[in-house]
């Protein structure tokens, strides 16, 4: 069993940078893939990103790719989302999800999730 909990957001103007932590409860985390999602109103719940459990794959949507960097720290048990250069289209609730296959792109193929930290990009 896993236990996710996600801090790190914000309002923030388009341009700027925010910087999104999960941390995970449980002697089992380094085993897990992770990801980010987010799901904006009205809309489905997306893949941002997603790490392999040794650090080894990263996987970046399209829209976010140069601009959003996710890591690791397996001794610490966090996972981070560094997203720069911000734009209003990246609104949503951002959450921090564990699983066992970094390459799953959907969210009903994770298997614990956080609550969730909203993200609001506005001038």
């Amino acid at each position: 069993q896993v236990q996710l909990v996600e801090s790190g957001g914000g309002l923030v103007q388009p341009g700027g940078s925010l910087r999104l932590s999960c941390a995970a409860s449980g002697r089992t985390f380094s085993s897990y893939d992770m990801a980010w999602f987010r799901q904006a109103p009205g809309k489905e719940r997306d893949l941002v990103a997603s790490i392999s459990w040794n650090d080894a794959s990263k996987y970046y949507v399209d829209s976010v790719k140069g601009r959003f960097t996710i890591s690791r720290d397996n001794a610490k048990n966090t996972v981070d989302l560094q997203m720069n250069n911000l734009k209003p289209e990246d609104t949503a609730v951002y959450y921090c999800a564990a699983g066992r296959d970094y390459s799953a792109r959907y969210y009903w193929q994770y298997d614990y999730w956080g609550q969730g930290t909203q993200v609001t990009v506005s001038s």
